[in-house]
């Protein structure tokens, strides 16, 4: 796969993914937008990402936490397109708008990114498909069945899901991706161009996400690259007892799982010590 300027070769190495939380609401504690200059900010930390040896930068301006609040079309732009323009004027790194919202999409495409991350897979925005298709850009379905309903948030945990009941977990899954591939599919988006995310912690209690990571494996069957996110998440806090910033060997050990059962990329906020993880769990599964 084609992303920017970059060939992703699926199945040679685990590819990371840095975050940039251009939010003030953050689950994770990483929000870049309330800092005096949040651009600068923004750049500050993915010169870092960079100089670790991240593959690609996924800038987001709205919050997916469970029980965060949705913002206007026009706040993610004023949030997110100054840190596009920035980081394509600086950075040869391929760039990812994380955003549901086919306007977002389209500026910040024109701003610079190369790559779309929606997490609702192409199902909360119908102007979305087309214009992935149009753009000729890849794009990442994830997996979603948040509910505002079924979140419960505790003061020093955070927020998770509970209650969701799923018939079959796996395979559910796979029907519910495959509803977005269809989407893809009718709008004209190749498969070449296409990276599946079973959606870690959206819409999932602690237990199933704990078996999403395990049996992660088989979503391979669906023929398509895998990007996992398991970062700093609600389950490992749960399953731990600690704060989203405690979590970062709870997220190495998720990673690991991860790349264990197949994943092509990780995404991640602490990117230097899991490129680290990603490059020693290669060389343990990837050794032909």
């Amino acid at each position: 796969m084609k992303i920017g300027r970059h060939e992703f070769t699926w199945g040679s190495r685990t590819y990371v993914m840095g975050i940039l939380n251009i939010t003030p609401d953050s689950f994770s504690g990483d929000g870049l937008f309330e800092q005096a200059d949040a651009v600068e900010a923004a750049l500050a930390q993915a010169r870092g990402f960079v100089q670790a040896g991240v593959d690609l930068l996924d800038v987001g301006g709205e919050s997916t936490r469970p029980g965060s609040q949705p913002v206007s079309a026009d706040e993610e732009l004023q949030r997110t397109i100054p840190v596009v323009e920035a980081l394509a004027a600086e950075f040869d790194t391929p760039i990812s708008i994380d955003t549901y919202k086919a306007s977002t999409a389209a500026a910040a495409l024109d701003a610079g990114a190369a790559l779309v991350n929606d997490v609702w897979g192409l199902r909360a925005d119908p102007a979305l498909a087309p214009l992935v298709a149009a753009r000729g850009v890849p794009v990442i379905l994830m997996h979603n069945r948040s509910q505002p309903a079924n979140a419960e948030v505790r003061e020093r945990l955070g927020g998770r899901y509970v209650g969701v009941e799923y018939s079959e977990l796996i395979e559910d899954i796979k029907k519910e991706l495959a509803h977005s591939l269809e989407i893809a599919h009718a709008a004209g988006i190749p498969d070449s161009n296409i990276i599946l995310d079973p959606g870690i912690g959206f819409g999932k209690t602690v237990e199933q996400n704990l078996e999403l990571l395990d049996r992660g494996g088989e979503l391979r069957s669906m023929g398509y690259p895998l990007l996992v996110g398991p970062s700093r998440k609600s389950f490992i806090g749960y399953t731990l007892d600690l704060p989203p910033d405690q979590r970062m060997e709870g997220t190495a050990a998720a990673v690991a799982v991860s790349i264990l059962r197949g994943a092509d990329i990780v995404r991640v906020h602490d990117v230097a010590p899991l490129v680290r993880v990603a490059r020693m769990t290669d060389a343990i599964v990837r050794r032909k």
